[in-house]
């Protein structure tokens, strides 16, 4: 057979040894500090977490003709690097902290610093099956304006307990102009981000259609948009998941164990909850009818509105998905 044909083994084993050569390093996210590996090898390299050690971390990576860099989620720290690293052309991979550990647990590790971290990390990317294409990056600003108003909105609900529990009218006073303000900042940022969003024409289409789901805000739409760009590109059971709302089975043997929820995006999942109660109860018709009908065969509230929340993101991703 020739060389380069389809069917030929000797092109077929050529690739798979691509595959299997590809060189991988693994960095272990610090604060101040960035310890860096390359996958099979003792190479290891420490630099500071900023621009002079990205630039660092680049050269020695190219030095060791390294494709694929992985490093772990960690509160944020690893954005600055992550995005430096793809605009010098690498390949990155953001792991789950659980995914690393799991893995260290598989091989009964439990030796652990920074650089034995940054090894099993690499381990860990070089097994990587699949690389998915790195997140439209006008999201990030975007999403971290959002946490900025999700937790100002946390703050006013912690003001209204100390109000609850404030005697003295000076206090009372105070803690009630505070969260006027507050609200007021809301508002604010909120209508600025809608306005930025609606800078891009796409977003501002996909936003359009996310509102037009019954029971559906404005403040819920942003966050759907912003804490799921895939929001009609993906199934429905994608979808369910990746909103943490999807319902998972825990079987064994002869046990049937209760169905439940678990991972998926936090603030998605706590934004759609919120939506899905008074849609739930009003302004979504198919909605309130599966409420009553889950709560009529004997269902628990929490679990009913847990279905209606995992309905309003299938609902919102079929309109979206139909729309473009």
């Amino acid at each position: 057979m020739v060389e380069g044909t389809e069917g030929s083994h000797h092109k077929e084993g050529m690739t798979k040894m691509a595959k299997l050569s590809m060189v991988c390093a693994g960095i272990d996210i610090g604060k101040l500090k960035l310890d860096a590996t390359i996958n099979g090898t003792n190479e290891y390299l420490q630099v500071d977490n900023s621009p002079d050690g990205y630039i660092a971390l680049a050269a020695w990576l190219r030095r060791h003709h390294v494709k694929r860099v992985g490093m772990e989620a960690s509160g944020g720290y690893e954005q600055p690097v992550m995005a430096a690293l793809r605009r010098a052309g690498f390949v990155v991979v953001c792991l789950q902290p659980v995914q690393v550990r799991a893995y260290a647990t598989f091989k009964l590790q439990r030796a652990k610093n920074d650089r034995i971290d940054a090894a099993l990390i690499a381990t860990c990317t070089a097994a990587v099956a699949e690389v998915r294409p790195p997140p439209d990056p006008r999201f990030s600003a975007l999403a971290c304006r959002l946490t900025m108003i999700e937790q100002l909105t946390e703050d006013v609900a912690r003001l209204r307990t100390r109000c609850e529990a404030c005697r003295d009218p000076h206090g009372l006073e105070f803690w009630r102009a505070e969260i006027a303000r507050l609200k007021g900042c809301i508002r604010t940022e909120l209508k600025q981000l809608v306005a930025d969003i609606r800078i891009h024409p796409d977003l501002a289409a996909r936003l359009d259609l996310i509102t037009s789901v019954d029971g559906v805000g404005l403040r819920t739409a942003v966050a759907v948009l912003i804490r799921m760009p895939e929001i009609g590109n993906v199934s429905r059971e994608q979808a369910a998941a990746l909103a943490g709302l999807a319902p998972y089975d825990d079987d064994s043997g002869s046990r049937a164990g209760q169905r439940h929820i678990a991972f998926g995006r936090e603030r998605l999942r706590t934004s759609l909850y919120a939506a899905a109660l008074p849609a739930a109860f009003k302004w979504n018709d198919q909605l309130v009818a599966s409420y009553r009908t889950l709560t009529a065969r004997g269902k628990p509230h929490k679990l009913a509105l847990v279905a209606c929340a995992r309905k309003l993101i299938i609902f919102i991703n079929t309109v979206v998905a139909r729309g473009t």
